[in-house]
């Protein structure tokens, strides 16, 4: 560590001895006597023997599996690798395990009104909705879609679909038709559950419009099941209301548990779409699990009873991971909203008032509301908090020194980082360990991470792209409509074979701290939102004014992104007010508002390679000062003298 740098906070020995991890620790020496000096002697342990450290977690958790396992893991060999085999078990199981009738299941805010959703309400809901599903003639390896905002119904839904062993998939209201339609149409769901509308800044908008024309456009639905959220009066017509769903239901009904192989699919979640249709990333049950209640215990220490809140919407992996708080016991905490309405000390006000003992958010929420004074601690009892959790971006030095200074010293701060394409952490909290700015604490338990040089070569305190050299429980199975998996092994095992790379930029230190510098590919992580370039380009692609586009998302210093768009132009067309307009009106009609770009740029030419695809990479490396000629090749490109207006504009 710098010798500059002081700890921001450390854990003291009695915080220690009360964690998940020491008592694993303990549990470790009594059942196979296994004792660690330090953390980096237990992750290195749980690194190189993978096999004994997956099959520790299964014991010490307890998994309910309905048949036994076989071998714990099929080979090393990534990708390929397979765990548990021949385990039958069911992750919806897992969270009905913890009910406790004397606590709330599910505690929801939104910028109206808070409810606490008891352990009762949310099982009939569940029983009724497998009920209905049941009767539609769903079966375990089917797929139920769900355009939803995140609210109470969203989980029970989950639970009922989870629970039978079928697939679950879903998108936020907020994105567009044509955005949900490339994701739905891949998986061909026979069941689509939506929501009339969701609110914003307070502002309703309704969905009624948009659910009919994803309901037109994908034609293995069999059935729409409409939530009235927004209480509205217009109908939908063939769809089966949520109230009907609860009515037929008998006030006895029970939800069932259907057993499913541990690589059974449990969800299907999907990627930016940077390169393309985005990659249907499909998970399975008992990955997830053991994931989440490895990151849950060791590395965010959640205690039965404890509300768990993630600020989240349902079409970020957060929103998935947010539920496993229910796995320890705890309740989760959702929110439905604008953070900044009407004012931005809405969640840190709701915090202290119920209390939140783990405070979930984006680095872009974190940095927000630095900038704009907020001193939490002057007027919330945020005394209960225990941790604030960090994600979606890289968390700025200035940003961890305002928590400490305006929310709290007593807080254990854990950026964290992990992604879509596994739904956990590669990275994050560690409670032996002391906080320093701007750098995560370790690596997490059981997670083979390094950085490497192009040469596939680890470094030690340089930067390098993160690289993971032995499978997790919670790789992708597989991608959805991707047979003879290229999709999959191109989109992580193509620069190091056998190796996962996963696109990010880290500076690894010796002790095991690191920090992560932004994307190494092109995916825009846009206010800690993965979006693809290529669905902002295929609205674009609509405009008769714009010949050619290149869009990026630059990270700065002080933790804010930029998203500039380039565009050429047909000859007879300027740009001017009524086009940036237009432009922006089209992304976010069709896309979202984060799709929105901070600025718009006409430019002579955008630089293409000899085989025709667009030079973003580069050009963002350009554009972010990184030496030009380590960063392309000007005999690679199509049309070199395109880079010159890039190369200037990098000057200034």
């Amino acid at each position: 560590m710098p010798n500059h740098l002081q700890p921001l906070w450390q854990p003291s020995e009695s915080f220690q001895a009360g964690t998940n991890l020491r008592d694993f620790e303990n549990w470790l020496q009594q059942h196979y006597q296994l004792r660690f000096d330090d953390y980096p002697a237990l992750w290195q342990w749980s690194v190189d023997q993978p096999e004994q450290f997956w099959q520790c977690c299964w014991e010490y958790f307890d998994i309910i599996t309905h048949t036994p396992w076989q071998q714990v893991l099929s080979s090393r060999q990534m990708p390929g690798a397979r765990w548990f085999e021949g385990a039958t078990l069911n992750y919806a199981e897992h969270l009905f395990r913890h009910r406790d009738d004397s606590r709330p299941a599910l505690i929801f805010q939104n910028e109206h009104e808070r409810n606490y959703i008891s352990w009762a309400t949310l099982a009939f809901e569940a029983a009724a909705m497998q009920r209905f599903l049941v009767s539609q003639g769903i079966r375990p390896g089917d797929r139920v879609a769900a355009y939803l905002p995140n609210i109470p119904q969203a989980i029970s839904c989950f639970m009922a679909v989870n629970a039978m062993g079928a697939i679950w998939s879903c998108c936020s209201p907020d994105f567009g038709v044509d955005t949900v339609i490339e994701r739905f149409e891949q998986i061909q769901p026979s069941i689509l559950i939506a929501a009339d509308g969701y609110q914003y800044n307070g502002k309703t908008f309704l969905r009624l419009t948009e659910t009919e024309q994803i309901r037109s456009r994908i034609p293995s639905l069999k059935a729409t099941v409409l939530i009235r959220y927004q209480d509205t009066t217009d109908h939908l017509d063939e769809a089966i209301y949520w109230s009907d769903v609860l009515a037929q239901c008998p006030s006895d009904a029970l939800l069932t548990f259907t057993p499913v192989p541990f690589e059974h699919p449990i969800w299907v979640l999907y990627s930016s779409g940077t390169t393309g249709r985005p990659k249907a990333i499909t998970h399975s049950h008992g990955g997830v699990l053991l994931e989440h209640l490895r990151y849950m215990a060791f590395h965010n220490d959640v205690h039965p009873g404890e509300h768990f809140f993630w600020f989240t919407t349902t079409g970020w992996m957060m929103w998935n991971f947010l539920q496993a708080s229910m796995l320890m016991g705890a309740v989760p905490v959702l929110y439905d909203g604008s953070p900044g309405y009407p004012s931005m000390d809405v969640l840190w006000k709701m915090a202290a008032e119920l209390p939140v003992h783990h405070f979930g958010t984006s680095a872009p929420y974190l940095t927000a509301c630095m900038r704009q004074d907020l001193m939490p601690q002057h007027f919330a009892d945020l005394s209960a908090l225990r941790s604030i959790g960090s994600t979606g971006a890289p968390l700025p030095a200035e940003t961890f020194r305002w928590v400490y200074s305006h929310v709290g010293k007593h807080i254990w701060l854990c950026s964290m980082s992990g992604g879509t394409d596994v739904c956990t952490a590669f990275v994050g909290g560690n409670p032996y360990a002391p906080v320093y700015e701007g750098f995560i604490q370790c690596r997490t338990l059981g997670t083979a991470l390094y950085a490497y040089n192009a040469e596939g070569e680890r470094l030690i305190d340089s930067l390098g792209e993160m690289v993971i050299e032995t499978p997790m429980p919670s790789m992708p199975i597989y991608f959805w409509n991707d047979p003879d998996g290229s999709r999959y092994q191109a989109s992580y095992f193509d620069t190091f074979p056998g190796k996962w790379r996963h696109g990010d930029w880290i500076r690894l230190r010796e002790d095991g701290q690191l920090t992560i510098t932004g994307r190494s590919d092109a995916t825009l992580n846009r206010k800690g939102i993965r979006i693809g370039t290529a669905e902002i380009y295929s609205v674009l692609e609509k405009i008769p004014a714009i010949r050619d586009s290149l869009v990026l998302n630059i990270e700065l210093d002080n933790g804010d992104d930029l998203m500039p768009l380039f565009i050429t132009l047909e000859e007879v067309y300027a740009l001017d007010d009524t086009l940036s307009l237009l432009i922006n009106n089209e992304l976010r009609t069709h896309c979202s508002p984060r799709h929105v770009p901070d600025s718009i740029s006409a430019v002579p030419d955008i630089p293409y390679t000899l085989s025709g695809k667009k030079m973003e990479v580069p050009v963002k490396k350009i554009l972010m000062g990184m030496d030009v000629g380590s960063s392309l090749n000007r005999d690679a490109v199509r049309n070199p003298a395109a880079l010159d207006y890039f190369i200037q504009l990098a000057k200034k």
